[in-house]
Order: structure tokens, then sequence, then C-alpha cells
């Protein structure tokens, strides 16, 4: 009898899952080493925090500056508008920082006892199709054998001659 080979459940450059494997770029895990898959978002982008940050700390400066010098009594009623327009800078800058670069999607999982970054995308679709050509390698693998033998109640019935 022959072997069978594994069958492919997902195929991109850079990245394949078959039956029996996970590759990602370089590193190969077998399916049957990986064990508590789960689904995490990563780190937000440092530009956008880094941004996020600068500006709320300069609009602190301003404000604690006019506090302290006795400015803000100067101030006319035009002006407090546009200190609170300022003020949701910081706002603006992390809604646009999280629509325009979003954290990545990122898939963990432990392979013999260690936990391990297994992939990661910012594309949602694509980590989605990964993830599920993942779980279904895992399901062939816990529901008896290579998951890549055919379903018998999948197939047609026909008549003998």
């Amino acid at each position: 009898m022959t072997p069978v080979p594994p069958a492919l459940l997902y195929a991109r450059p850079g990245i394949v899952v078959t039956t029996d494997r996970f590759t990602v770029g370089r590193t190969s895990w077998p399916i049957s080493d990986l064990t508590h898959l789960h689904v995490t978002r990563g780190p937000h982008d440092r530009l956008a925090v880094r941004a996020v940050g600068v500006s709320a700390v300069m609009i602190a400066a301003v404000g604690l500056l006019l506090g302290f010098t006795g400015g803000l009594q100067r101030l006319t009623a035009g002006a407090y508008l546009a200190l609170g327009a300022v003020g949701l800078l910081p706002v603006l800058l992390a809604a646009a920082g999280a629509r325009w670069r979003p954290p990545p999607y990122e898939l963990w999982g432990w392979h013999r006892g260690v936990q391990v970054l297994l992939f990661s995308s910012d594309d949602e679709r694509q980590f989605g199709e990964v993830s599920r050509a993942v779980h279904r390698a895992r399901e062939g693998r816990r529901h008896g054998g290579r998951g890549d033998a055919p379903d018998p109640a999948a197939q047609f019935w026909r008549p003998g001659r």
C-alpha cells in the first residue's frame, strides 16, 4: 500500500498548510505538534502610538503653561473653542492610526511545550483563510488520522452492476 500524500488545505507564496504541516516562510511545524491554538490582535503601530503620546503631552504642556501664567483668564471664547478642538487631536490621531495601520491578527499556539507565534497578518481575509486551514488540519488529526481520507458519507451512491 502506497502512502497517501498530505492534502493541501492552503497555499500562497510563503504560506503552506497541509494535513501534516504548517509552513510560514522558512519555519515549519508538524500539525500533530500544535496545540492550544488561539487568535489575538498584535500591538498597535508604534508610529501611531508615539504621535498620540507626543500630541497629548504637548497639549497638556500648553494647558499647564497657560494655567500657571494666568493666561486662561485672558482668553476669549473663540480661543477656548480652539483649545477644545486641539484637545481632540490625540483622539483623532488614535482613530486614524487604528484605521490606517490596524494592529495585526496573530495566531498563537503551543509547540512542544513552548508558546510560539505561528502566523501574523494585517490582512483580515488572508488571516482568516490561514487560521481556518490550520484548524481544519487539526480537526482532521483529532478525528482519526490524516484528515485527508475521503469521507464515505460525502460520496455519491451508485448502484452495483
